[in-house]
């Protein structure tokens, strides 16, 4: 089978493109043919050793995939071959066949596709978790996205709406925040061109963000923060924008808000029927047409370092896929 494979630490360009062995079920495992395997900007740091998982070398990059089950090791049940299914494995899944455990595939239901599979479970699963079991965001309440265009953002600003929230997108160009417009924002904050906190106090009128959901980090974290409500409560989801923010604790006395961590894969491992309930869910309102895991492009197999150049570039709207 072919197989994208990181061999040592670097930049896409230091990928190989090559062929292996297929795999063998082991107990407990299904074999899965990929259809459509998902990356995310946590790829390009993986491959560069700047991750906080560090797998053996070598490796393939993409944590998450959709695909058929062509075969099954001995004592796995549950599963049938010919199963739609997909799942979050981590990292490995840039190939053309994986071996899984067949606890961690979840079933495709019919009018999902598999490129909107393969790219629902990260980005939507960490924003639903996010929303939901951290932030607790309530009906009515002020959702601030940054970085509202990528697949963390564009999934926030989705299920916000379907939570009830009234969400603000914010992002770096007209473009980007046309595109969050055009998918259920209902307003929104050009950050390259005017000045995030007092654009966001306008927008609140003076109160301030219930929430807000950043997945960017850089120079951006501290001006939402001057800008967030009393009680309200900002997630650190990640550090897109490369640096990591040091905030002024004296604006978390004075709002008296919370600064909550959002680990989505650490706590999938710690939680597994909440992160299987959260799953059924987002998958429910997929098959329902409420979310779009909106497919920004799709690249060969072959591709993949060009597919984790424009992620690092942040050209995406939306999700890249990979094909075998």
């Amino acid at each position: 089978m072919k197989a994208l494979l990181c061999t040592r630490y670097g930049t896409p360009d230091d990928l190989e493109f090559v062929d292996l062995p297929d795999p063998e079920p082991g107990v407990g495992e299904a074999v899965v043919k990929v259809v459509a395997a998902a990356l995310n900007f946590f790829d390009t740091l993986i491959i560069a050793g700047k991750y906080q998982y560090k797998p053996a070398f070598p490796f393939s990059p993409a944590a998450e995939f959709a695909g058929v089950v062509e075969s099954l090791g001995p004592g796995t049940s549950g599963l049938e071959v010919g199963d739609r299914v997909m799942a979050n494995i981590g990292w490995g899944a840039a190939r053309e066949r994986v071996a899984v455990k067949a606890d961690r595939l979840v079933r495709i239901p019919a009018g999902v596709d598999f490129d909107r599979a393969a790219g629902l479970t990260v980005t939507y699963g960490t924003s639903y978790y996010a929303l939901k079991d951290r932030a607790r965001l309530r009906p009515g309440e002020t959702l601030v996205v940054l970085g509202a265009s990528g697949g963390a953002g564009l999934a926030a600003i989705e299920l916000g709406r379907i939570m009830g929230a009234r969400v603000i997108a914010c992002a770096s160009s007209a473009a980007k925040l046309d595109f969050a417009l055009r998918h259920g924002a209902d307003a929104g904050v050009d950050y390259s061109r005017e000045d995030l906190r007092e654009a966001l106090r306008r927008l609140t009128d003076g109160r301030g963000a219930d929430v807000i959901y950043d997945p960017v980090g850089g120079p951006y974290a501290e001006a939402a923060l001057r800008a967030i409500a009393w009680y309200g409560r900002f997630l650190v989801v990640g550090f897109a924008a490369g640096d990591i923010p040091r905030l002024p604790l004296n604006l978390v006395l004075l709002k008296s808000c919370d600064v909550l961590g959002v680990f989505w894969g650490a706590w999938i491992e710690r939680d597994g029927a909440g992160h299987r309930a959260n799953t059924d869910m987002l998958l429910q309102w997929c098959a329902q047409g409420h979310l779009s895991s909106h497919v920004h492009a799709i690249y060969p197999l072959a591709q993949g370092g060009e597919a984790l150049k424009a992620i690092a570039a942040r050209k995406p709207m939306g999700k890249v896929i990979l094909r075998p």
